[in-house]
């Protein structure tokens, strides 16, 4: 063993005993009985042995006889009191010299056997502790040895005998047995290697040094405990860990491979159809456009939530919250899916508390998948009545409701409904996704100190509830700036009941409003005697076009109405719209298109807006349905360098471009893109105003190509060209690394056209 050259050292210097003296084993902390050889008497304690013990007894013995004559003598002679006074001197020589005998040699020799004993009685004790020792490890399966310090064995119990094949070692170092150390992290402490016929075993190993009560001697006793087992499992572990770690880098890669190459044709079905909609079309070619369109975004919400998903997965997930109103994400969302909701033939509408900060702190993006989502499965669940969205404020945390009438789930719906690729409803409806959305959207609101919790009761509905901190807000003044808007309206609702007609006088009450809502004809006429009757006249009435034929009778059966000088309004799906023509108002002063937006009513019962809302709840939110910016006065000398692989993404992108009024010329892979910044003459190369690449081309890399154009233009003093990076690869630490690159902007595919032509134009401008 390793250590063993330094052991005689180590017990030299920490176990070696100093000189015993009287007063230092007055000194010392351990007992005299704890050492049998602190027993023998010291140096100058107890004296030299006498010569001839057995004189003192004989001188005794001879001194009682001569008493006994001279008194027996005097008696006789008659000198009785002279007899009498020598034999009691000699009785008491006698008695002194037989006294002093046996204090020097009877006594000592008594406790000498006694000392004896207690050290034999010791040595027993001991020794019957070490056999149970040696017992007790036998039975643990324990290996237990003492050696001396030279490495010898002295003695070694069963279990070392047995797993070693000698059955006498003694005399024999470990290392002639075959025995490999291997020091561990702590000292004294090995893992020791020993083959036996069932294999190689694995043993913990410990030495500690004592010293030998019966010697004195110091010696290194080991025990040891096999851990074969404990160190296949841990082998086993670490290398399922390993395996884990290398496949989940593989589902990362192949994610971000497919990812990218799902992401390209992607661009390149959603761009053309951008530019086809710029074309004049019918309105049935109108209608087809806008389905391949809804199926290329839904692609495209697929393919980031497998991202997403496997972000979340990887610990790699992050928030970018970012001052936001959370009132215009929540209409947004509701907007984009309503015409879902309007097809089924249900209702959808969204109020917020006034109380909700207008802005606050949070991930828009983030939080409009997850309302998406979690408001596209009720819509999806839903088949007849609606979805209600509403939001508040509670304490300092905003809870989003999300209410559907659909069929509900049970109790075992409800516990797997947030699990990754879990689906509940008809095997129809569970072809409709993949099962990651609610699993993602709940994971998404714990990054963000929130939750996404579930209520349902079955044949009633579900109820979905968001939470999440409301953050980089003045709570206590969020109310001032809207609970008093409506205060001087007093409306009257006439619509069927649901969320739609629910929402309506919800917000018209949060924002300070009186709102009654009538259901029938009767209902109308009450609730238009009791405004009058209170003397509060009503100054809005808004008709849902379900009950336009009742608000006609009820004209006719109130003609009082008439002369109240009401403002009326028009409440239509986008849907519905078509179906007449805008200048055709019936009387009416405004119309408005369900789901309501707030805005859009304070506008109509504050007076401030008449006629036709001028919006599309359908494709408001698509912005790639939007105009392209307008054309650029004049174009650059050295125009747009674009770098893209695939044809298509190029054509796309080139059209765009060009329709804002840029020059483009495009190069199809890195190794062509450096020929024109680097490699070709001076004379040919061109300087571009900015450059716009994708990312992962033949030939290279775009990290690479910014690296070395930034290197270029720093070596020759030139202007810094904008570069923008555009990437199928949406993760953090990719952007941080282009931006940190010299990139000037990263654009995710598919393109947004609106959103690139935004981005060139504040680069290039002055």
């Amino acid at each position: 063993m390793s250590d063993l050259p330094n052991l005689r050292k180590r017990i030299t210097t920490e176990f070696s005993a100093p000189t015993r003296t009287l007063n230092s084993r007055r000194a010392s902390d351990k007992p005299l009985a704890d050492d049998p050889h602190s027993l023998e008497p010291e140096d100058g304690f107890g004296g030299e042995k006498e010569r001839y013990p057995a004189l003192k007894p004989a001188l005794a013995g001879a001194g009682l006889l001569g008493s006994a004559a001279i008194l027996g003598t005097g008696i006789d002679a008659g000198f009785y009191l002279l007899s009498a006074g020598l034999a009691v001197a000699g009785v008491t020589g006698a008695v002194l010299l037989l006294k002093d005998w046996y204090g020097s040699s009877i006594k000592p020799a008594a406790k000498g056997r006694v000392r004896e004993e207690k050290a034999s009685d010791s040595r027993w004790e001991r020794s019957e502790t070490s056999q149970l020792l040696s017992t007790i490890h036998d039975a643990l399966g324990d290996i237990a040895i003492i050696r001396e310090p030279g490495g010898k064995i002295v003695q070694a119990n069963s279990v070392f005998c047995r797993l070693t094949g000698w059955l006498k070692p003694e005399g024999r170092t470990c290392e002639a047995l075959g025995i490999e150390f291997e020091p561990a992290s702590a000292p004294d402490r090995y893992r020791v290697r020993i083959m036996t016929d069932a294999g190689a075993k694995i043993f913990d190993w410990h030495d500690v040094i004592a010293r030998e009560p019966a010697s004195g001697a110091f010696m290194l006793h080991s025990i040891a405990r096999d851990v074969t087992e404990e160190s296949r499992i841990a082998r086993e572990s670490e290398e399922a860990c390993r395996r884990a770690e290398h496949a989940s880098q593989a589902k990362s890669r192949l994610l971000a491979t497919v990812s990218h190459e799902i992401r390209t044709p992607l661009s390149g079905i959603l761009g053309m159809s951008h530019l086809i909609s710029q074309t004049r079309l019918t309105s049935e070619q109108k209608n087809y456009l806008a389905g391949m369109r809804e199926s290329g975004h839904a692609l495209v919400q697929l393919v980031d939530d497998l991202l997403d998903f496997s972000s979340i997965e990887a610990g790699r997930f992050q928030l970018r919250p970012a001052p936001e109103p959370l009132r215009e994400t929540i209409e947004s969302v509701v907007e984009m899916l309503s015409h879902r909701a309007h097809e089924k033939g249900i209702e959808i509408g969204a109020t917020i508390a006034a109380d909700v900060p207008g802005l606050m702190d949070f991930d828009a993006a983030r939080l409009r998948q997850v309302l998406f989502n979690v408001i596209g499965n009720a819509v999806k669940f839903t088949h007849a009545g609606g979805v209600l969205v509403s939001a508040s404020l509670e304490r300092e945390t905003i809870v989003i409701s999300i209410d559907d009438s659909g069929p509900g789930m049970t109790a075992q719906e409800q516990a797997r409904i947030f699990d990754e690729f879990e689906q509940a409803g008809a095997s129809a409806q569970r072809a409709g996704g993949a099962g990651l959305g609610l699993a993602i959207s709940r994971r998404i609101m714990e990054e963000y100190g929130g939750s996404l919790t579930l209520s349902s009761v079955p044949g009633t509905g579900s109820t979905f509830e968001i939470r999440f901190p409301a953050l980089g807000c003045d709570l206590a003044n969020a109310s001032l700036a809207r609970k008093d808007v409506l205060a001087m309206s007093r409306v009257l609702v006439m619509a069927p009941a649901g969320p739609a007609s629910a929402a309506l006088s919800a917000t018209i009450r949060t924002l300070g409003g009186f709102c009654e809502r009538a259901e029938t004809i009767e209902d109308a006429q009450a609730a238009a005697v009791r405004a009058m009757s209170r003397g509060m006249p009503l100054t809005d009435i808004i008709v849902d076009h379900r009950h336009a034929a009742q608000f006609r009778r009820l004209l006719v059966q109130m003609p009082g109405l008439e002369q109240q000088k009401l403002r009326k309004t028009y409440l239509i799906n986008p849907e519905e719209r078509n179906g007449r023509q805008i200048n055709q108002m019936d009387g009416y002063h405004a119309w408005l298109i369900r789901p309501l937006r707030e805005k859009s009513l304070v506008e109509v019962l504050r007076g401030r807006m008449k006629g036709m809302e001028v919006r599309d709840a359908i494709n408001d939110n698509r912005p790639m349905l939007r105009e392209v910016p307008a054309l650029r006065d004049k174009p650059g000398e050295g125009g747009l360098l674009l770098a893209e692989d695939d044809p298509i993404n190029a054509l796309m992108v080139r059209s765009v471009l060009e329709r804002a009024g840029h020059t483009v010329r495009v190069v199809d892979d890195f190794a062509a893109l450096a020929v024109t910044l680097f490699d070709a003459p001076a004379a040919v190369r061109i300087a571009p105003e900015l450059i716009i690449s994708d990312l992962n081309m033949p030939g290279g890399d775009g990290l690479s190509m910014l690296e070395r154009l930034r290197q270029h233009e720093r070596q020759s003093g030139s202007r810094p060209v904008p570069v923008i990076i555009l990437t199928s690869d949406t993760q953090l630490d990719t952007r941080q690394k282009l931006m940190a690159a010299g990139a000037s902007a990263v654009l995710s595919k598919p393109a947004d056209p609106n959103a690139l032509t935004a981005e060139i134009s504040r680069l290039l401008a002055p």
